[in-house]
């Protein structure tokens, strides 16, 4: 009641509430992104209801409703595909919320560097996108991978098993 006193989080309401949690990152990038996900009627504001879905699929969701999730926040024109530059956009947002030691210049090639990488394994008809499928699949072959672009882990999840290609 504090923080949202109507009920509802605005997008400014939600990028400071989350600032708290990373203090030294910048959370902004970030926040649009996660906010676009979690506002799944795009009216601008996350309601009570939209806020318990959220919450209820990033903590006890299934593998396959955290990745829906974690599609539409990479999807973000909303045309249903992820390209090169929309995965580009979250991975460099991800090591801005997260990186406080590497310079900018050096965390923005690492990170594009990342971005292009996934891409290329998750993009297994080599068209340029990545379809809901293609994403899917490819997260739930890597746990690595999962971890990364869900920000959780399969451990226990009664779902299919899997190991890292990065595993040694």
């Amino acid at each position: 009641m504090r923080d949202c006193p109507t009920g509802e989080l605005t997008r400014d309401s939600f990028i400071q509430i989350y600032k708290q949690f990373f203090p030294k990152g910048r959370a902004e990038n970030f926040c649009e992104h996660v906010f676009r996900a979690f506002d799944s009627d795009n009216s601008g504001k996350i309601d009570f209801k939209e806020f318990l879905q959220a919450i209820n699929i990033t903590s006890q969701g299934t593998p396959d409703k955290k990745l829906e999730m974690a599609f539409r926040m990479y999807d973000c024109n909303g045309d249903g595909s992820i390209d090169e530059n929309e995965m580009r956009r979250i991975i460099n947002a991800i090591y801005e919320l997260i990186a406080e030691e590497t310079e900018q210049p050096e965390r923005q090639v690492e990170a594009d560097e990342r971005a292009m990488n996934i891409f290329r394994m998750m993009d297994k008809n080599s068209d340029g996108v990545l379809s809901r499928e293609e994403f899917v699949d490819g997260c739930l072959n890597d746990e690595q991978l999962y971890q990364l672009l869900t920000q959780s882990s399969r451990f226990g999840d009664n779902n299919r098993g899997s190991q890292s290609s990065l595993d040694d």
